[in-house]
């Protein structure tokens, strides 16, 4: 294994992760389009063997990194490019969302007042006579294709909670840091336990909400533009929460095993800077999608 010094930024030798990654990706998507093309039992096994292919490359990868962090051959260079990544990373999920914050955006300021007849481009004669220009729009002109939803998911409830659990969880993670930073082991293991389980608390409740709405409020991704931006919005921060679980859940085997030092920790700083985005993204969710 090559080796490093202060002033020599470190490259590593050749890997073959990033090939297995590709080949994961290609087979997990080439599953997908065959099962979305009646190959059902091809694309099913297909994206079977793509997700594992995946994980492996996730697992294989990511424990070379941290080996080489681990013998100290990144100097101060590749943190700050480290840093560079993980920032552009989220800048990328920034985008990401606000492409569907957008799409609500116009949907409730733009779409619906122009057919209601509102404004200069407003339109009356293309949607069914009795069309009510209010958000949210809670009837569809063809309940045989499209699911009527009885009402609108309210703020207050599951909702309310889960912007108190998300809140309160930033504030452990920012605990369990600050323990890291005092080489206090101790503070740091249990605030990252305590925010694992405020993310699984969290997942929870929206799958209970999920269930209400399908079974009680008839709300589904079929819904008109009601049902699909709020179950891509929320359904996609579901995903965020999930994603950031599993890897507050990796940070926190490793703090339990003596990984990490008051000042060599950025794995543990790029997952609190993650989680910290989930957090701003849900506050924007329960103010545009709940409250509004």
């Amino acid at each position: 294994m090559a080796t490093t010094s202060n002033s020599q930024y470190y490259l590593p030798e050749p890997s073959h992760w990033p090939l297995t990654g590709s080949v994961g990706l290609f087979t997990l998507l080439f599953g997908g389009a065959s099962l979305l093309n009646g190959a059902t039992g091809t694309g099913k096994l297909m994206m079977a063997a793509g997700i594992v292919i995946f994980l492996v490359m996730l697992f294989g990868w990511f424990g070379t990194v941290v080996r080489e962090s681990n013998r100290g051959l990144y100097n101060d260079r590749v943190d700050i490019s480290f840093r560079w990544g993980m920032g552009w990373f989220i800048f990328s999920e920034v985008m990401f969302f606000s492409a569907f914050f957008g799409a609500l955006f116009y949907a409730r300021m733009y779409a619906v007042p122009w057919l209601g007849g509102i404004g200069d481009k407003g339109e009356t004669h293309l949607l069914w006579p009795d069309f009510t220009a209010a958000w949210p729009l809670l009837h569809v002109p063809n309940p045989t294709k499209f699911t009527e939803p009885h009402e609108a998911m309210g703020a207050w409830g599951i909702p309310a909670m889960n912007t108190l659990i998300l809140l309160t969880s930033g504030a452990t993670v920012t605990w369990a840091h600050w323990g890291l930073k005092k080489n206090n082991r101790r503070q740091l293991v249990i605030g990252l336990l305590s925010t694992i389980a405020l993310g699984a608390l969290f997942l929870g409740f929206q799958a209970h909400e999920y269930i209400h709405a399908y079974t009680e409020m008839n709300l589904r991704l079929t819904s008109g533009v009601y049902g699909s931006t709020f179950f891509m919005l929320t359904g996609f921060h579901g995903l965020h929460v999930t994603i950031g679980v599993i890897m507050l859940s990796v940070i926190f085997a490793r703090s339990a095993a003596g990984d990490f030092t008051p000042t060599h920790h950025f794995a543990f700083e790029a997952v609190s800077w993650y989680w910290h985005f989930v957090d701003v993204v849900w506050l924007g969710l329960f103010v545009c999608v709940y409250l509004l």
